[in-house]
Parts: C-alpha cells; sequence; structure tokens
C-alpha cells in the first residue's frame, strides 16, 4: 500500500489539479461500514457529512445485490428487462400521481443536464429562473445555471438567459424573517416580467427544496408553492432537484419538495440513489416525456443498466425495511434540539436549520452585523477531524458546517458528536 506522501505525489502528477482534498491533513481512507470509515492506521472515524451512502457504507444486501445481477447480466437498455422496468415503476410510486415517466443517467449532473433537454424542448425556450448561491451539477450547461460555481472565482457569469432571484433565505437573505416569503415570490414574478417582456416564455425554475451548497438554507413556507404556480402559469416547467435531498433524508417526507406541498413537473434525483454506485434518473410526466420524443432518440449507454437497478431497487428496499426515513426524522430532530442548545451557550452559532438528517449550523463573529467566521469553520471542521468526526463546510461565505451523514446514523452519534463539538467550542472561546 503506498503512503499518503506516496499517494499525494502520484495525485500532484496524475490528478487535476482543480481537484481538491478535505482537511488542512488529509486522511488515506481505506474501508468504510456503516456511519464510519476507517484511515490507513486504523484510525475510526464518524461520517457526518457523506449523503452519497445514504443506506451506510458497505451495506452487505448492497454488495450482495449487486454481485448477484452482475454474474447474470449487465447490459443497456435496448433489451427487454423485468428488474429496470420493476424498479421504474416502484421510483414512480414514490413520487405524486403523473410523475411516471423515468429516464436514467449515471449521476445527478446527468440528471440535471436531462431535465433542463426536457423543459427547453417543451417550452421551446431556455429562459431559466435559479436561485442565487444554487449549485446544479458541473456540467457546462449546469455550470451556466448554478450561481455558485459562475458567480464565485473562476466563473464568468450568467448568460443572458438565466434570471437569478436571491436566495431565499430568512436568516441573512435579502428579506429576512419568518414571513419574508412574499418578498421572494415577488422576486420570481418580476423574473418572469423581464422575460416575458423579452418576448420569451420561461423554460424552467429549477431549485432544491433545501438548498445544499447554498448553505443548507431551508426555504420559507409559502415561497415554493407560490413561485411554482407563478412559473407555470406563465408557461413554465418546475423542475425539484432532489439529488441531495430525496430518498427519505428530511424524514418527514420521502421527497424534500413534499415539505412545501407542491408537485413538480420534473423531478432530478442521484447520489442516494445508488448508495455510491453511479445511478441517478429523471421523472417527469407522460406529456413532457412523449414531446421529448420527437424523432432524436435518448439513449444513454449506462444509464438503466440492470446492475445499476438492483443496486437502486434494494435502496429502496432497504430505506423501508430499516425504517431510515423514520430513523432521519427522529435522529434528525434530536440534532436540532442539541445544536439549538449549544446556540444558547455559544454566541459563535448564529443559526441552525434543517430537515431530517439534512442540517446546517452557521457561524458568525456577531450575531448583529452576521459577519461570516469562515476561518472559525475551518478550525472547528479539522478539530473535529482531529478527534474523529468527519464534516463539512459549504454556503456563499463558507461558514455553514453541514451535517448530512448516513441515515443509519445514531442519537449515540449525535450526543458524540455535540460533545466533541461542545468541547471544542468551549476551548476556542477561552
Amino acid at each position: 500500500m503506498l503512503n499518503p506522501k506516496e499517494i499525494q505525489g502520484l495525485r500532484d502528477q496524475h490528478l487535476g489539479p482543480s481537484l481538491s482534498l478535505s482537511y488542512e491533513q488529509p486522511i488515506h481512507i481505506v474501508r468504510g461500514t456503516g456511519q464510519y470509515l476507517f484511515d490507513a492506521d486504523g484510525t475510526k472515524y464518524l461520517d457526518c457529512v457523506n449523503n452519497i451512502q445514504h443506506v451506510g457504507h458497505s451495506h452487505p444486501r448492497i454488495i450482495s445485490a449487486a454481485r448477484k445481477q452482475h454474474q447474470k447480466l449487465n447490459t443497456n437498455t435496448r433489451y427487454l428487462d423485468d428488474t429496470v422496468v420493476r424498479y421504474a415503476q416502484n421510483i414512480a410510486n414514490t413520487l405524486p400521481s403523473g410523475l411516471d415517466v423515468c429516464f436514467f443517467t449515471n449521476s445527478g449532473s446527468e440528471s440535471n443536464d436531462l431535465a433542463l433537454r426536457l423543459a427547453r424542448n417543451f417550452t421551446k425556450s431556455k429562459q431559466t429562473i435559479v436561485l442565487d448561491s444554487a449549485y446544479h451539477g458541473h456540467l457546462s450547461s449546469l455550470i451556466e445555471i448554478s450561481p455558485y460555481k459562475h458567480a464565485g472565482p473562476g466563473g464568468a457569469g450568467a448568460p443572458d438567459f438565466v434570471h437569478t432571484i436571491p436566495v431565499p433565505d430568512p436568516y441573512r437573505g435579502k428579506y429576512r424573517g419568518p414571513e419574508c416569503a412574499e418578498n421572494y415570490v415577488q422576486e420570481v414574478e418580476r423574473a418572469i416580467n423581464t422575460i416575458q417582456g423579452q418576448k420569451f416564455r420561461p423554460s424552467a425554475f429549477i431549485v432544491e427544496a433545501i438548498m445544499g451548497c447554498g448553505g443548507q438554507i431551508l426555504l420559507p413556507p409559502g415561497f415554493l408553492n407560490d413561485a411554482f404556480k407563478l412559473v407555470q402559469q406563465a408557461g413554465g416547467v418546475c423542475i425539484a432537484d432532489e439529488v441531495q435531498i430525496g430518498f427519505g433524508r428530511v424524514g418527514s417526507h420521502f421527497w424534500g419538495f413534499e415539505t412545501h406541498n407542491v408537485v413538480p413537473d420534473i423531478v432530478t434525483m442521484g447520489k442516494p440513489m445508488g448508495n455510491g454506485h453511479p445511478l441517478s434518473a429523471v421523472v417527469t410526466t407522460r406529456e413532457i416525456a412523449h414531446a421529448f420524443n420527437n424523432g432524436m432518440e435518448y439513449f444513454n449507454s449506462f444509464g438503466g443498466n440492470p446492475v445499476s437497478c438492483a443496486i437502486g431497487q434494494t435502496v429502496l428496499d432497504i430505506i423501508r425495511d430499516e425504517d431510515l426515513q423514520a430513523n432521519a426524522l427522529d435522529v434528525g430532530s434530536h440534532l436540532l434540539i442539541q445544536l439549538n442548545i449549544l446556540k444558547s451557550k455559544h454566541d459563535l452559532i448564529g443559526d441552525v436549520r434543517g430537515a431530517g438528517l439534512f442540517v446546517g449550523f452557521e457561524l458568525v463573529k456577531d450575531r448583529n452585523t452576521l459577519e461570516p467566521a469562515d476561518k472559525e469553520v475551518d478550525y472547528i471542521i479539522n478539530k473535529m477531524k482531529d478527534n474523529g468526526l468527519l464534516l463539512s463546510k459549504d454556503g456563499p461565505n463558507h461558514n455553514v458546517i453541514k451535517i448530512k451523514p448516513p441515515l443509519v446514523f445514531t442519537k449515540e452519534n449525535v450526543n458524540f458528536l455535540i460533545k466533541q463539538l461542545d468541547e471544542i467550542l468551549e476551548s476556542y472561546n477561552l
């Protein structure tokens, strides 16, 4: 086995320099099980941030399903296969009526790119409404609609068909407080008016019901419902990006958009879908799907292959059999309570927010000015790593610590996290 220095040397030589590593002293992870990761020295880490391994690292049922299907068959979707169609049916059964046509892909980025194609084909328009600080994927088409990327370092800004509205952030947004939703709805209305004033119709409004890279932002109640109505009334398509928050993570519901009592026209999914295996999907209405059948075949060599679908079905089965959605709600509620207790003790914590096991807490130097405590975030994350807990940061000011672990996370795990965090915050304040 190569040592960390040797790995770093080969990485510097053969991997793109824009790829980043976590932590001041990177760790060499060699195996994982459940909610734990282990480095080459045998050090055990509580994984508090890996929302891709949705049902836990190295789940034996996932390994078994992949092996069993690999031994039998793996091919593309140009052949009849019951594994693929039954999985598509079961995915559709988790969604509101009318969302019943699946397109399988290999990543959340692929899914969001395809969603844009579907929307643009259906509306005959490219005019896209997005939220500031949003991230929807790494493909060129998605960098264009992701302010998190195109408005940041190295970005070229948004093209003229992208209309960005302020982040609906009740804590530090343009409009604040519990009753701010209407102000942000008016921003969507202004974007639509601009589009129509240019003699276009909206193509798509793409949104995460809880923003991930934007800083674990809970959209204010009423915003999404009213915004969807405006877009749909103007002839546009509403896309729910569930790549990070779907499959029961929010606890109260299987899908994040359901927490806002809305029904999108297109749903995109990825990350947790295959528990680390490359698997993702777009689900839409029959009307939009049939409009896309315009003579240009949609084909994806690996999207919807039987092995991927067998793994995906097993993930669904495990969520049900191990009652992981309920666990996300129970453990996530405990986590939010404990973080708010810490907030009452430590002024550095300005805000605590989230749903289920998708939680963030924002650090500020001053609760009145909301000056971001970004350096403090880096310090805490690295200290927590030294204490055996893996965390990460996000948000436009890089001052939000995010917690989005595998859904097998327990209250005991929460208590350990809170104890370590409390001690680090206490020593920092001293």
